[in-house]
């Protein structure tokens, strides 16, 4: 059992959780990935580390509440434990295997959008500590679901861009990247964490630029261990497993398409055991919102 030591509310529907997990936290590096399990017979939650510290021994995770399992992680407070914690899964980001002088050769850009921010930080906070210096592009619907701001300028030079333009910049991720170009700033170097869609469209723009991208994938996993096959996807042709063989790939060369396309068939049956759980005996399977009464 791994005590949480702390809960809550990040901002919006996101939620922060610190748990106390001293083997993960030493060994766990920026890009890798947790399995989380509440009770016995939960489900396993696959989430990105968002920071650790390997002295005090914790970890740190943000994440949406979804579908039944990330609802019920989401109840937790303070003080409770829970069931499984398993880590640090995935290979590491692809940062961490560069030397100090081959990471200050790049001129890196780290787009995050929505709760993808949160992977984000500890790649931007692996370059600070190594003296490198980075540009982290935030995007977010409206001013109220931007999270990490003032932790990711302590580390980074940080640009906030909302779709309805109540905060910092106006404008997808995508624009505010290109607007960036415009005004000076070149980079040879994206990584890009968020909405499928949105790594999709990063992706292309990126392209037209030459700059090489790294997405990141865990949107996808289900099992976390690479035997469920949920998050199997086509890079470059080849089949891969994004909680084995990533979650982080070449994102000029994964097949987006077909990634989004796999990703619904399991948005009903989800969407039913969520509104199940939520409403119990009430929950006729009729709503017409979850695919309960086909």
């Amino acid at each position: 059992m791994y005590k949480i030591l702390k809960a809550g509310n990040l901002a919006g529907p996101n939620y922060e959780m610190l748990v106390e997990a001293p083997r993960v936290a030493q060994r766990c590096l920026p890009g890798q990935f947790v399995i989380v399990k509440v009770g016995e017979e939960g489900e396993r939650i696959p989430l990105t580390i968002t920071d650790y510290d390997r002295e005090k021994g914790t970890i740190e995770l943000v994440y949406q509440p979804i579908g039944v399992s990330t609802s019920k992680l989401s109840q937790l407070h303070t003080g409770d434990r829970i069931t499984d914690f398993v880590g640090p899964l995935g290979q590491p980001s692809e940062l961490t295997r560069m030397s100090d002088e081959e990471l200050k050769k790049h001129r890196f850009v780290f787009i995050g959008g929505g709760v993808g921010t949160a992977p984000i930080y500890p790649q931007a906070k692996w370059l600070h500590e190594h003296s490198v210096q980075s540009d982290v592009i935030i995007g977010a619907k409206t001013k109220d679901l931007v999270i990490l701001e003032d932790r990711m300028k302590a580390v980074a030079n940080v640009f906030i861009t909302t779709d309805d333009g109540s905060y910092g910049r106006h404008g997808m991720v995508t624009k505010c990247l290109e607007d960036l170009i415009a005004e000076g700033h070149s980079y040879d170097y994206c990584v890009c964490i968020g909405p499928m869609i949105m790594m999709k469209f990063t992706c292309l723009t990126t392209k037209k630029y030459q700059i090489p991208t790294i997405v990141s994938m865990n949107p996808i996993m289900v099992d976390g261990t690479g035997m469920c096959g949920a998050c199997r996807l086509m890079v470059d042709g080849e089949v891969k497993f994004a909680c084995v063989d990533g979650p982080e790939f070449d994102g000029h060369k994964v097949d987006f398409d077909l990634a989004m396309k796999r990703q619904t068939l399991y948005r009903t049956q989800e969407g039913e055991a969520f509104l199940a759980w939520k409403e119990g005996k009430t929950h006729s399977g009729g709503c017409g919102q979850c695919g309960g009464d086909k």
